[in-house]
């Protein structure tokens, strides 16, 4: 059936003309449009003219003439039709392997929206079936690939750099060796270590961390330290037998729970050094802390002291002792005026004035003391300086020389044993036992009228 005259007369015109059938509505990702569809009123050459396919019935082209049709189609739209992947970069790869001039370079044309049709699927598919065509897409893609290779070794090998570095770093921190010199321990000059008596060389020790007060110094004179440190545990742990004879009240406890560590708590302090230079132990019936007056002993060259009591005691311990000085201040009285505990620690006092007496007491004291008189008590009171304590303690000085000596555990306690009476009356205001006689005032007087009655009988 021959085709439609409409349809011939069109083409015809066209071709007569010489103007494209139609324009290219597509937009190219180059920088240069396509000339194809375009009017090329500059260039010499006409296009070549179309071919009239022939239709067969119905205004189809028949079987070989379709064919044909498609090929030529193909062709065509292989030099304008090109897939969106292939942008600058294929350009440039094209350009290195096939040097040809730009104007028989290929204009590449950004495939429109949607789903490609079925024809320019095929169409694809045959050209790249062309050898050219392949070489062309193996040498862009191993372009391509080189590059990607390239940047991801490098991006590896900075990786890689950084973590050797790294590596190197840690690498030096953890293999970095530090040498301490050995430093050897001092002569003992022929004298030995002893319990009962402390060594010259603990002595020593101590005033060299008092001159250098640091962790590396301690640590490499750690051989020493633990020697001088042996030697203050055996003196305290024969000390304690002793103090828990003159006083029954204080259990046997081991060494730990009795002596104090050199280590410092710095955190809230403005002194950062971070050892005590000085050795020093506490007796109480809870060892060196909780509620109880307890027997101290502080070694330090050129201050040792012994001393007792209550420091810092809790507000109720604090209360307990307060109603006592206001209510039976006798007791305390009485205490305080003992020769033996006058002469030793408030040796300033008058023998027999009790008033000077409490104002040595007081003035051993005046540390954290309240500046004004307590809440509930009149700023005149007999006793008010006592009042105004908030510890209760008495201490005095020993001769390091005394702690040297053959007998130095029986002078330290001379001192202790007189001190005994002061820290029981303490502990039985502060913690009085459920079994402990009334403290009332008829029961003192009674305690001293039985008293007279057995000088009396003697």
């Amino acid at each position: 059936m021959p085709a439609k005259k409409g349809t011939v007369a069109k083409r015809s015109t066209l071709e007569a003309t010489g103007k494209s059938r139609r324009r290219s509505h597509r937009i190219s990702l180059s920088s240069k449009k396509s000339t194809y569809f375009e009017d090329n009123d500059n260039s010499d050459e006409e296009l070549p003219p179309r071919k009239i396919v022939k239709t067969g019935a119905g205004g189809k082209p028949s079987g070989r003439r379709k064919a044909r049709v498609e090929e030529s189609d193909d062709e065509l739209q292989y030099e304008n039709v090109k897939d969106t992947s292939e942008d600058d970069d294929r350009d440039a790869a094209f350009a290195e392997d096939n040097p040809e001039s730009e104007a028989e370079r290929p204009v590449i044309q950004k495939r429109g929206r949607g789903r490609p049709s079925k024809t320019r699927t095929e169409t694809t598919k045959k050209s790249n079936k062309n050898p050219q065509n392949l070489e062309r897409t193996k040498a862009i893609a191993k372009t391509r690939n080189k590059a990607k290779r390239e940047k991801e070794v490098d991006s590896e090998k900075s990786v890689v750099e950084e973590d050797s570095d790294d590596d190197d770093d840690d690498d030096d921190d953890e293999n970095r060796i530090t040498f301490i010199p050995a430093i050897q321990l001092r002569d003992t000059d022929g004298v030995e270590y002893e319990d009962t008596r402390l060594h010259k060389n603990t002595f020593l020790f101590l005033e060299d961390l008092k001159a250098n007060n640091q962790r590396s110094w301690l640590k490499s004179h750690d051989e020493e330290y633990r020697r001088s440190l042996k030697d203050w545990e055996s003196f305290v742990e024969t000390l304690t037998e002793k103090i828990i004879e003159a006083d029954e009240t204080i259990p046997w406890l081991p060494v730990k729970d009795v002596i104090f560590r050199i280590y410092r708590d710095v955190r809230f302090s403005k002194d950062q050094t971070p050892y005590k230079p000085h050795y020093s132990a506490a007796w109480s019936r809870t060892g060196r802390k909780g509620p109880y007056a307890c027997y101290y002993v502080h070694v330090e060259p050129g201050r040792c002291m012994i001393g007792g009591g209550v420091w810092h005691p809790e507000a109720d311990a604090l209360a307990r002792l307060r109603a006592s000085v206001d209510e039976r201040p006798h007791r305390i009285s009485r205490v305080l005026m003992n020769p033996t505990f006058r002469k030793t620690f408030l040796p300033d006092a008058k023998s027999g004035n009790e008033k000077s007496v409490m104002a040595a007491f007081a003035a051993k004291n005046q540390e954290n003391a309240l500046k004004t008189k307590p809440k509930g008590f009149h700023p005149d009171h007999k006793y008010i300086e006592l009042l105004k304590l908030r510890n209760y303690t008495v201490s005095t000085q020993i001769d390091d020389s005394d702690l040297l000596a053959d007998d130095a555990q029986d002078k330290v306690m001379s001192v202790i044993s007189a001190m005994v009476e002061f820290v029981t009356f303490l502990n039985s205001v502060v913690r009085p036992d459920p079994n402990a006689e009334s403290d009332s005032d008829e029961a003192d007087g009674g305690t001293e009228e039985q008293e007279g009655e057995d000088d009396d009988e003697e």
